[in-house]
């Protein structure tokens, strides 16, 4: 599969792309044996691909998934005072998540050194689902299953609501838990829907993305994908 070069150069850990980017201008990268420009593509398993002469050896394709913790970023670096995700991973050269969530929700969140997977799971094309665990209040059980059978829309588009289930929590003092499955991946559009239907959301959490299952990995914990669950994410795109 073809990638960018400053892609190629930043996964097998020799720079990061904007550094990538000054040695393919200055010549140093080569592609077959020929100067490599910027905005050249290869393909990493098939291609010679050199830097100063000596070949860059394609990064192995990982897989992880983190319980992310309430009260962390997802970005490379902290914002506002509150600590980066990347934080909690293992250091490894082009390192991505996959999808976002927002500071206040916690739950599965996918890592990957391959940033096409990573795009084709979030794209809409690929209608992935997403399921969450939400904790709200403000309406009945009755009340919310009506809003959420009318198929609220945001931004003038219908939310992409395939399932869900409201609950009242016992001895919750009129809260509900509701199980709700999207296959769509919108800023924030869990709390969004919500706060669109009258509901204040307490607690949210994401419990699957795709076929990954978060399970019962604690908070702040990460783990390899198995080679099962790799090759369920790779039938929804071939």
């Amino acid at each position: 599969m073809k990638m960018r070069l400053q892609r190629i150069l930043a996964r097998a850990g020799e720079a990061s792309r904007r550094a990538a980017e000054a040695m393919i201008t200055a010549g140093r990268v080569r592609v077959n044996g020929a100067v490599a420009e910027l905005g050249s593509s290869a393909d990493p398993e098939r291609d010679t691909v050199t830097l100063d002469g000596k070949r860059i050896q394609p990064a192995a394709v990982t897989w992880f998934v983190l319980n992310k913790p309430v009260g962390y970023v997802v970005s490379k670096a902290g914002e506002d005072g509150f600590p980066s995700i990347f934080s909690l991973m293992p250091k490894m050269p082009g390192l991505t998540y996959v999808g976002r969530l927002d500071v206040n929700t916690g739950g599965l969140l996918l890592f990957t050194t391959d940033g096409t997977a990573a795009n084709r799971l979030t794209h809409p094309r690929y209608q992935v689902p997403r399921t969450y665990r939400v904790r709200v209040h403000g309406r009945t059980v009755p009340e919310i299953e009506q809003a959420l059978r009318a198929r609220p829309a945001i931004d003038n588009r219908t939310v992409a609501i395939t399932h869900f289930t409201v609950k009242a929590r016992e001895g919750g003092g009129g809260a509900a838990d509701i199980l709700l499955e999207l296959t769509e991946g919108r800023n924030r559009i869990v709390r969004r829907l919500c706060e669109a239907i009258g509901l204040k959301v307490e607690r949210l959490v994401r419990l699957s993305h795709g076929p990954i299952r978060l399970g019962t990995l604690p908070p702040g914990e990460w783990r390899e994908l198995t080679p099962k669950e790799r090759s369920a994410l790779e039938r929804i795109w071939t």
